[in-house]
């Protein structure tokens, strides 16, 4: 499977050529397994990239309202915004094991920064502290569960000894350990769509049951399928990388599947055996996708749709920033200024045809924008330059 096919798979299936762009905020999650979510605004701007004509408000209606969506930690440690019928695969293929590491290393900064001595069992009993909270609520902010609960405004010094350190209280940690365990969850914002002060929820607000148990073997198993029919034909390494599994989970989720190996240029990959035909090619299409988007974030390996534009466009610690798409391959980046405009640099000489494409989907972002500005979290060069 050569490029322009990988490259024709990406423009429809993650939605970004125009026939393929739908309305179906929840279907558009699906079409990428996962939208990015480390970034409040990624989950809109991405929408925003693969719709024909909404806002944010069908947006925040499937998170807040139709709950259709939820967000979560999952691979990597990442924040995610996932379909809810696959949040079971994602807590048992993921998340509970991030739950037991968050756990331990949070107890670990207790013990050697507070005079709890058996750090372990505090923590278990100020989790319990804090969801008994949350639910008298119903809905509440981690200062207003402080504020119900003391042991959550216990104090830590998480670098005894060191000048730069600071007590802190644990109220953070808690929380996230218990998203993470999938007890509870990140709700409406306090602010714009932008905005990343989330309010708390217990989860069964989003499902009425709680998260269904599911095998971690088969929970992995149904995730790789995911993935390979969003991202594939790709190399196990960006399988690998994606997840944040070791290896030996990687060969196991494999084997549960009917794969095939594909030879991607000198590079072996893999694909499902049922996704052999060769995709339709469509017309050459413009998008401009956010700082931290769920198609370029999806593989490891980048250089056959990034080329060698990586310098400007991520940051040193390989968070991509906003980008200019045309017809499957990175030509570009994009920043929205304190004005309100849509700045963007082309980085090669695509043609008067790409051109005009592109400015039309910088009008499409700006509308989107509105009165809002947002700055990614994650800044990159080319980014700084064009809001400088």
């Amino acid at each position: 499977m050569n490029v322009a096919e990988r490259r024709a798979r990406l423009g429809l299936r993650h939605r970004l050529c125009p026939p393929a762009r739908t309305d179906d905020v929840p279907e558009i999650a699906r079409s990428t397994v996962v939208l990015h979510a480390t970034d409040p605004a990624t989950v809109f701007l991405s929408v925003a990239a693969r719709s024909t004509g909404i806002g944010p408000e069908p947006v925040e209606r499937a998170l807040y309202d139709d709950r259709t969506l939820l967000r979560m930690l999952a691979m990597r440690r990442t924040m995610f915004v996932a379909p809810v019928e696959l949040v079971p695969v994602l807590q048992a293929s993921t998340a509970n094991a991030l739950a037991a590491r968050q756990r331990a290393a949070y107890a670990r900064i207790i013990e050697r920064g507070s005079d709890i001595t058996d750090a372990a069992a505090w923590y278990a009993r100020a989790e319990e502290a804090a969801h008994r909270a949350l639910l008298a609520r119903g809905e509440a902010t981690g200062a207003q569960l402080s504020a119900d609960e003391p042991l959550l405004r216990t104090q830590v010094d998480p670098a005894p000894g060191k000048s730069y350190s600071r007590p802190t209280n644990v109220t953070t940690w808690i929380l996230v350990t218990l998203g993470c365990e999938g007890r509870i969850v990140r709700g409406r914002p306090n602010g714009s769509w932008a905005s990343s002060q989330y309010r708390w929820a217990p989860v069964e607000k989003w499902l009425p049951s709680g998260i269904e148990e599911v095998p971690a073997g088969a929970a992995r198993a149904e995730l790789v399928r995911r993935w390979l029919r969003a991202f594939g034909p790709a190399p196990v390494s960006d399988l690998k990388w994606w997840t944040g599994w070791n290896a030996g989970d990687v060969r196991k989720a494999l084997a549960e599947l009917d794969v095939t190996e594909v030879d991607l240029g000198g590079v072996t990959g893999v694909v499902l055996s049922d996704d052999l035909e060769p995709s339709p090619v469509p017309e050459p299409w413009a998008a401009l996708l956010p700082a931290l988007d769920a198609t370029p974030m999806g593989w490891r390996e980048r250089g056959w749709f990034l080329g060698d534009h990586g310098p400007l466009l991520f940051d040193r610690n390989g968070n991509i920033g906003p980008t200019v798409w045309w017809d499957g391959r990175i030509v570009g980046g994009w920043a929205q200024r304190r004005d309100g405009e849509i700045a963007v640099r082309l980085l090669e000489d695509v043609g008067s045809d790409a051109e005009a494409a592109v400015e039309r989907e910088a009008a499409r972002v700006r509308d989107w924008y509105g009165d809002v500005r947002a700055t990614p979290r994650f800044r990159t060069p080319l980014e700084r330059e064009l809001t400088s």
